[in-house]
């Protein structure tokens, strides 16, 4: 399954190795509350070495299997940590299915904010779980690509990913 550590500074977190570099993961009984990319490639920091909280453990499952092409829908408690709009952001994204995209325009409207794709842009910036709030999925007018705080070459990854993996219709 990969290398995963745990240590508790302040919230419970594993580290998960991914084709797009390591992924610390934190929550705790509460929920998923960060998923972030890690600077450095190659090992990550060392851990105590405790077992991690179940909550973790299924994120590590359910991301590992993501990545597989196994999972198209996460099933994981998320503890989102944010503003009221920036948490209604957030849970619209969520909402996008596997293997599609929508424009930053097009999420403003469907929150009934239509001149907010700025806001809507900056929400999804401060997103602090990447892939479990699928903000890569969201692109700028006619699908070009724009930030995304894992970086351009990640958010171009895991749309291929999933345009490879995704059900076809028939």
């Amino acid at each position: 399954m990969g290398h995963m550590e745990y240590t508790m500074p302040d919230t419970p977190y594993l580290t998960l190795p991914t084709p797009i570099g390591w992924l610390r993961v934190s929550g705790d009984e509460h929920g998923i509350q960060k998923v972030s990319f890690l600077a450095v490639q190659g090992e990550p920091p060392a851990g105590a070495g405790d077992p991690a909280p179940p909550c973790l453990a299924e994120a590590a499952s359910q991301l590992l299997a993501y990545f597989q092409g196994r999972l198209l829908t996460f099933t994981l408690p998320l503890a989102l940590i944010g503003t009221s709009f920036q948490c209604l952001v957030w849970q619209e994204t969520r909402q996008i299915p596997y293997g599609h995209t929508v424009s930053y325009q097009w999420l403003a409207k469907r929150l009934g904010k239509p001149g907010a794709s700025r806001a809507v842009g900056q929400a999804l910036h401060r997103n602090p779980l990447a892939i479990l709030v699928p903000c890569h999925r969201v692109v700028g007018v006619a699908g070009r690509l724009t930030g995304y705080a894992g970086g351009l070459a990640r958010k171009r990854f895991l749309l291929k990913h999933e345009n490879r993996c995704a059900p076809r219709q028939r």
